[in-house]
């Protein structure tokens, strides 16, 4: 099930759930991976084909020289060219695999059927955030996975420790992702998003971690009064609300895409 395809000599690894079901693309958040849809790929059972690729710089794909939305939004095209995709997608996104996403949806209006936020939110400031941090203190390789661990910090145990990769000559272990492409990841998210985010009207989703800190409720609102087709299914928790509350997550999106 995991596949890879060249782009400009680098290596995107995705992986394709199957099925005879319509396709699914499904864009993780920084700093995870692909297989972090195997859950919602089961419980959407046949309806559904899901493909998650490992975005660039994360998981089993190359790293990248650059992290901006064109870099992503290409990569995504460039594999569902790759699959002989033509017809419009249901489009998935987390955190920043959905600002990849609505700016997909935008730039590509005939290529997505429907959209789902899954807590991206359109006023991103990396000032603010407490990952710069986490980041600079992480080292990419360590001859063992408990000093990978352990300079990773509190977010070993959530991200790091599900998807340690060892090294090519088995003399150690890296991370998933490098710290300082999830810097440059970050600071490339800095702006406003509105204009994107307005640019589709296909129908649209925006799960909501209803305490989080990352998308608040008042612009969750704002984003779903203001975008046409656009509904709002709040989950328990905060910005990992997907992980908290998984079945929450396949709920909401198993109403919807049951909808269209």
């Amino acid at each position: 099930m995991r596949q890879e395809l060249k782009i400009d000599d680098r290596t995107l690894s995705y992986l394709d759930f199957g099925g005879p079901g319509r396709p699914l693309l499904a864009l993780h958040g920084g700093m995870s991976e692909g297989a972090a849809f195997t859950g919602l790929a089961e419980a959407l059972g046949t309806e559904w084909r899901v493909i998650a690729p490992d975005q660039r710089g994360h998981g089993d794909s190359d790293r990248a020289p650059d992290y901006g939305r064109e870099g992503f939004v290409a990569d995504a095209v460039a594999l569902l060219d790759h699959l002989g995709i033509e017809a419009p997608v249901a489009l998935l996104g987390y955190s920043l695999g959905g600002l990849n996403a609505y700016h997909l949806a935008a730039a590509h209006p005939h290529r997505v059927g429907a959209l789902i936020d899954v807590e991206a939110t359109v006023e991103i400031h990396p000032e603010e955030s407490e990952w710069f941090s986490f980041l600079r203190a992480m080292r990419y390789t360590a001859p063992s996975t408990e000093e990978l661990l352990a300079a990773a910090g509190p977010v070993g145990a959530a991200f790091v420790a599900p998807a340690l990769r060892p090294l090519p000559d088995r003399t150690g272990w890296r991370l998933p992702f490098h710290p300082q492409d999830m810097l440059d990841a970050i600071e490339a998210c800095r702006g406003d998003h509105w204009d994107a985010w307005l640019a589709s009207d296909c129908p649209a989703l925006l799960v909501h971690g209803a305490r989080s800190g990352t998308l608040t409720k008042e612009v969750a609102d704002a984003m779903v009064s203001r975008r046409p087709g656009t509904s709002y299914a709040p989950l328990d928790g905060d910005h990992f609300a997907p992980f908290q509350d998984p079945q929450g997550l396949y709920q909401a999106v198993g109403e919807f895409l049951a909808a269209l």
